[in-house]
């Protein structure tokens, strides 16, 4: 019998980001970070579960990442857009780093992440400049 779990968010990057990108691409100096978005709006896609937190992507989506929450150790967002998205670093026990880029609803994304953290994990947590 397999457990069902609850799926709080499932899908792409912010699109505002693909806008914003698309934008500064007129430019030549901004191409590089155009390509970026186009990539990251084709093929990255992220599921966030009350289980784990799953990320699809790099070349035409072929990686995969899946964490579960016990293995957290700190979540630190940095708004972007105006705060209508913003990043994410997951960092997990043995040092690696997950980078959550261009999530939409971040900080309610964040606020249900961080329910599910270890209470040392949430004291580590937190948004860039909130923190000493």
């Amino acid at each position: 019998m397999a457990i069902k779990e609850e799926v709080y968010y499932e899908g792409g990057p912010h699109v505002g980001d693909l806008i914003f990108n698309l934008l500064i691409g007129m430019t030549v100096i901004g191409l590089p970070l155009t390509f970026g978005a186009i990539a990251r709006a084709l093929w990255l896609r992220y599921r966030i579960t009350d289980r784990r937190i799953s990320v699809t992507g790099g070349w035409q989506g072929r990686d995969r990442s899946d964490i579960i929450y016990s293995e957290i150790v700190k979540v630190v967002t940095v708004p972007r857009g105006l705060g209508l998205w913003g990043d994410m670093v997951v960092t997990l026990r043995d040092g690696s780093r997950l980078e959550l880029r261009s999530m939409p609803r971040f900080r309610e994304i964040y606020d249900i992440i961080n329910e599910k953290l270890s209470a040392r994990a949430q004291k580590a947590s937190g948004s860039i400049g909130t923190q000493p």
